[in-house]
C-alpha cells in the first residue's frame, strides 16, 4: 500500500477509532462515575478541601499522561505482533525475538501467562462496577430506587451476556454515536463547572500533585488506588491495534478522548471546591436536575458498551490461549461472515456471566467493588512493562541502558500504583487474585499436561520410514477413497493408522498424515499454509499452520494441496482421530491435583471434528488408553 492509500485509510479508520478507543478504554469512559467519589469517600476518605482537590487531579493529568499517553500511547503500541496485540500477542513476540537462553524457559512465558490471567480478573470486574456505578445515579435522581438499584444491574448484565450470541455487528453499529456523545457529554459536564471555578485549573501544575502525594503520607499513597481508576483501560488499547492501527488509536486518544476525560474531571474538582460534601457522588451531582435522567440512562449505556468490549475481549483472548496450547478445545462460534475478530465462546460467555452477577450481588455497590478493581490491571501493566523491556532490546535494537531507562520509570510508576491498590487485598483485592492464581494453574497445567501427553504417546509410536519400508514389502491392498490420519507426531506413525491396518488389513488409496500447528504469530501467510511431502506413492505428509487469530478449518485447507498431486473430495475422505482415555499413573508426573485438574479439562475439551470445521459423517474416532 502507498503512502497515500495509507493516509487515506488512517483518515476513514479515525472516526471509528475515536469512537472505539472510548469502548476498548470503556473503564476509563466510564471512571467518572466513580473515580473521584472512591478518592474522597473510599476506605481511607479524605475533605474536599482546596488542597486535596488540586492534589488529586494533579495525580489524575500527571499519572494518566505517564500511563498512557507516554508508556501505551508511545512505547507499547509499537510492539505490535504483525499488526495484533494484546498479552499473549506481546509474550509470543518477546519469546520469538529473545535469546535461544531465555525464551525457551520459563521467564518470559510465565510472565505473560500471569498477565493474561490478571486479565480476565478484570473481565469479571469491569461489567460490574461500571453497570453499577452507571445505575447508581438513580439514588441522586430518585433516592427511593435505591434498593432496585442492585436487581436492575443483574437484569442489565443478564441482557449483555444473552446478546453475546448473536455478535457484536449490531453493538458495533450502534456504539459509535453513543460513545462519541458520551464523551461530548463528558466535556460539557465538565465545561460548564469549570467556568463556574476556574481557578482549579492550577491543578495542571505537577506540583500540587507531588506535593500532595509527599505531605499527605500513608493517605496520599493510598488514594494513589483511588486515582488508579482514572487509568484502568490503557492496556486495552493495545489489543486494539489490529481493528484501527496506530495512528488512529493515538489521534483519537489525544485528539478527543483524553481531554474529554480530563475535562470532566476538572469540573468535578470545581464542583468540589465549591460544595464540599458532593463528594458522595460528584459526578451526578454536577448534572443540572433537569438533565439528571437522561444521563443516568445515558451513562448506563455507555457501561454496557464499554461491558461489551470487555467481554469480547475476553473471548479473543481465550481463542488465543487454546490455539496456544494454553486451554483445551472449546466451541468458538464466528458471528460474522467478514469479521474473523468477532467470535462467541459460550462457555466462557456463561463463566464470566455467572462471575459478574456474583460480584453484583455479594458487593452490593460500585464503591465496594472499587477495592477489588485495580489490583489484577496494575499487575498486568507491570507485566506489560517487563515484557516491553525484551522487546524494546532484541526487537528495536535499543541499548540495553536506553531500555533499561525507560522500564525502571514505567515500572515505578506501575509497582506504585500495584502497592497502592495491593493494600486493598482484604477488603476485595483477593478476589481478581485469586480468579488469576486459578487461570494461571489452569494455563500452566494445560500446558504441561500436553507436554507429557505427547511424550507418552511418542514412546508408544511406531517410527515412521521402518514403517513405509514394510508396506512396500507387505504391499497391503487398497479401498477406493483417502483416509486422513490427524497425528501430532509427524514422524511416528499414527494409532489410529496402525488400529486401521492391524484389524482391517487394508489401506485406503490415498493416505494422509496430517498435522496441524499454531504459531506465535496471529496470522500465517496463506503461502506458508501448507507443506505437502511425498513419502510413498499414494502416501503423503501434510503439516497445516495457523495463527492464534486464525480458525481452523481443515477441509478447505486441503484445497491447497491440489499443486502436491494430492486432489481430496470431501464425498470419499474419511478423517481418522485418536481419542486418548486417561488414566494416573502410580507415581504421576505432575502433582495429583494437576494430573486430576488436566483429566477432568481433557474430558472437558470440544470435539476435534467441529474445532476444525470437519463434516461429523466422514469421522472415525479410535480410543487408546494412556497413563500421564
Amino acid at each position: 500500500m502507498s503512502a497515500s492509500e495509507t493516509q487515506d485509510a488512517e483518515k476513514r479508520l479515525l472516526p471509528l477509532a475515536v469512537a472505539a478507543i472510548g469502548v476498548v478504554f470503556g473503564d476509563i469512559g466510564t471512571s467518572p462515575l466513580y473515580t473521584m467519589r472512591e478518592a474522597f469517600t473510599g476506605p481511607h476518605p479524605m475533605d474536599s478541601s482546596l488542597g486535596h482537590v488540586l492534589g488529586v487531579l494533579s495525580l489524575i493529568v500527571w499519572t494518566q499522561v505517564i500511563v498512557v499517553t507516554l508508556k501505551y500511547v508511545t512505547y507499547i503500541l509499537r510492539a505490535d505482533n504483525r499488526g495484533e496485540g494484546g498479552m499473549f500477542a506481546l509474550m509470543a513476540l518477546a519469546m520469538k525475538a529473545a535469546p535461544a537462553g531465555i525464551h525457551r524457559g520459563v521467564p518470559i512465558m510465565a510472565a505473560g501467562l500471569f498477565g493474561a490471567s490478571l486479565f480476565f480478573g478484570d473481565a469479571i470486574i469491569t461489567p460490574a462496577i461500571s453497570v453499577l456505578s452507571a445505575v447508581e445515579g438513580l439514588k441522586v435522581a430518585a433516592p427511593d430506587l435505591e434498593h432496585y438499584v442492585v436487581p436492575i444491574s443483574c437484569v442489565i448484565l443478564i441482557g449483555l451476556f444473552m446478546f453475546q450470541r448473536y455478535g457484536t455487528a449490531l453493538v458495533g453499529a450502534f456504539f459509535g454515536p453513543v460513545t462519541i456523545i458520551w464523551f461530548l457529554v463528558l466535556a460539557a459536564l465538565g465545561i460548564f463547572s469549570i467556568v463556574q471555578t476556574p481557578y482549579v485549573l492550577v491543578a495542571i501544575n505537577p506540583y500540587y500533585g507531588l506535593h500532595f502525594l509527599l505531605s499527605d503520607g500513608w493517605r496520599g499513597f493510598l488514594v494513589m488506588g483511588a486515582v488508579f481508576l482514572a487509568l484502568t483501560g490503557a492496556e486495552a488499547l493495545y489489543a486494539d491495534i489490529g481493528h484501527f492501527g496506530k495512528r488512529p488509536i493515538r489521534l483519537a486518544w489525544v485528539g478527543f478522548v483524553q481531554p474529554a476525560l480530563l475535562l470532566n474531571y476538572f469540573g468535578q474538582g470545581a464542583l468540589l471546591m465549591r460544595q464540599p460534601d458532593a463528594s458522595a457522588n460528584p459526578f451526578f451531582l454536577m448534572v443540572p436536575d433537569v438533565l439528571l435522567l437522561p444521563i443516568v440512562f445515558l451513562a448506563t449505556t455507555a457501561t454496557v458498551i464499554a461491558s461489551q468490549a470487555v467481554i469480547t475481549g475476553a473471548f479473543s483472548l481465550s481463542r488465543q490461549a487454546i490455539q496456544l496450547g494454553y486451554l483445551p478445545r472449546m466451541e468458538i462460534r464466528h458471528t460474522s461472515e467478514t469479521e474473523i475478530g468477532q467470535i462467541y465462546i459460550p462457555r466462557v460467555n456463561w463463566l464470566l456471566c455467572a462471575c459478574v452477577i456474583a460480584l453484583v450481588v455479594g458487593f452490593q455497590s460500585s464503591s465496594a467493588l472499587a477495592s477489588a478493581y485495580g489490583v489484577s490491571v496494575s499487575g498486568e501493566m507491570c507485566v506489560a512493562t517487563l515484557i516491553a523491556y525484551v522487546v524494546a532490546r532484541h526487537i528495536w535494537g535499543w541499548s540495553r541502558l536506553q531500555a533499561l531507562a525507560v522500564t525502571v520509570v514505567f515500572l515505578s510508576v506501575d509497582l506504585l500504583f500495584f502497592m497502592a491498590n495491593f493494600v486493598k487485598i482484604a477488603d476485595g483485592g483477593w478476589m481478581p487474585l485469586l480468579v488469576g492464581a486459578g487461570l494461571y494453574a489452569t494455563f500452566t497445567t494445560w500446558k504441561r499436561g500436553r507436554r507429557i501427553l505427547v511424550e507418552r504417546l511418542h514412546e508408544s509410536t511406531v517410527p515412521l520410514e521402518p514403517f513405509i519400508g514394510r508396506l512396500r514389502e507387505g504391499n497391503p491392498p487398497r479401498v477406493a477413497g483417502t483416509a486422513v490420519f490427524m497425528t501430532g507426531t509427524p514422524d511416528g506413525v499414527p494409532y489410529a493408522l496402525l488400529h486401521n491396518l492391524k484389524h482391517n488389513k487394508v489401506l485406503h488409496e490415498r493416505v494422509v498424515l496430517l498435522t496441524v500447528m499454531f504459531e506465535q504469530i496471529p496470522q500465517v501467510p496463506q503461502k506458508d499454509r501448507i507443506q505437502v511431502e511425498i513419502l510413498e506413492k499414494n502416501f503423503w505428509r501434510v503439516t497445516l499452520r495457523y495463527g492464534f487469530m486464525e480458525a481452523a478449518n481443515i477441509p478447505r485447507a486441503l484445497r491447497l494441496a491440489q499443486p502436491f498431486g494430492l486432489k481430496v473430495d470431501m464425498m470419499d475422505t474419511s478423517f481418522f482421530f485418536g481419542r486418548e482415555n486417561l488414566v494416573m499413573k502410580s507415581k504421576p508426573l505432575m502433582p495429583r491435583w494437576r494430573e486430576k485438574l488436566f483429566i477432568a479439562l481433557s474430558r472437558s475439551a470440544y470435539s476435534a471434528t467441529a474445532f476444525f470445521s470437519i463434516p461429523s459423517n466422514r469421522v472415525v474416532e479410535l480410543g487408546t488408553q494412556v497413563e500421564i
